[in-house]
């Protein structure tokens, strides 16, 4: 079996941070976003390879974090885009990777900027003992969350009606972005001989669901799509679980912490206010506070009250 992790998106709702760098490495507590799934799909035998899906931008980024990882089955597969508005689309993407790659066995498709609490074997063991395509599903507890995804409806376990970003969702239940195929399901090149939407995976769904049966995973542990600096917070709260993580090497001086709060390498706070804050490396922070904000490397800070707020990289603020 191989796997597709996904990861060719610009996250310009993330901008600055994710400016230059792709959301998919951004810290999560002890880890990166992208390597809970790495190293869940390392570890299964039934996972030949994966390839993590990118476009020119960021290859050399997710190259260096590979060799850094020593990841033994992941391999980069490179969309020709260097911006947002060049891109193919998830499945014009897929289709592209799966003929560049010669993909020729069952195919798990994973959204790398999604963090999912429940384990991957356990998602392929349900798709194994059916053989047939098989969507995660969440239910999001919220009919205008429902909008922005794929909205689910079954009979069991088996996928009855399938509607891709509905005005008026029926029910909360949604299709996430973790998906598996048999060999003779990945049919993305049919779909798109069709004239059908090449850009989000749940168009696809939707109309797989059309000719062939589709079924649900349903999970209730937690999920969290990282696309936005509120969605990305709620994951460091989730992953620090009220906690506060100070590297070793970062210089804290006479500083007062609330919960979730992450201070990575070589950071200096003095006389700081944090609470469900990130501050990354090599970042000076003098006589401030920090409420639900995001502060980039190598920035400067001083006298300031930043609450909601996302700090640029090398940005200087007095």
């Amino acid at each position: 079996m191989y796997a597709v992790v996904l990861a060719g998106g610009y996250a310009t709702r993330l901008w600055p941070i994710t400016r230059h760098r792709p959301k998919m490495l951004l810290p999560v507590g002890d880890t990166t976003v992208i390597d809970r799934i790495l190293t869940e799909l390392e570890a299964d035998d039934r996972i030949e390879r994966v390839y993590i899906s990118t476009n020119e931008r960021f290859a050399g980024s997710f190259e260096r974090h590979i060799d850094d990882e020593s990841y033994e089955k992941a391999t980069l597969s490179i969309e020709e885009t260097v911006a947002e508005d060049e891109k193919f689309g998830v499945i014009g993407a897929l289709a592209q990777l799966v003929e560049r790659e010669g993909v020729d066995d069952d195919l798990l498709v994973v959204a790398g900027d999604n963090l999912m609490g429940f384990p991957m074997s356990d998602f392929l063991d349900d798709f194994e003992a059916r053989g047939a395509p098989t969507v995660a599903a969440y239910d999001v507890g919220s009919r205008e969350k429902a909008t922005s995804y794929g909205l689910v409806a079954l009979d069991g376990d088996r996928v009855v009606d399938f509607q891709e970003k509905p005005d008026d969702p029926k029910s909360t239940l949604v299709s996430i972005a973790c998906y598996a195929f048999p060999e003779a399901s990945v049919r993305f090149e049919e779909y798109l001989a069709g004239d059908n939407n090449p850009d989000e995976p749940g168009w696809f769904i939707e109309w797989l669901q059309a000719n062939e049966p589709v079924y649900a995973y349903q999970f209730d542990e937690p999920w969290f799509d990282i696309g936005t600096p509120e969605a990305y917070l709620e994951a460091v709260a989730w992953a620090l679980d009220g906690d506060v993580r100070v590297a070793e090497d970062a210089a804290v001086d006479g500083c007062d912490f609330g919960e979730n709060v992450h201070v990575m390498s070589g950071a200096r706070l003095s006389g700081v206010s944090l609470s469900n804050a990130v501050v990354f490396p090599e970042t000076e922070i003098a006589d401030a506070a920090l409420r639900e904000s995001i502060v980039d490397e190598h920035c400067r800070i001083e006298g300031k009250d930043l609450r909601d707020s996302l700090v640029g990289s090398y940005s200087q603020l007095y």
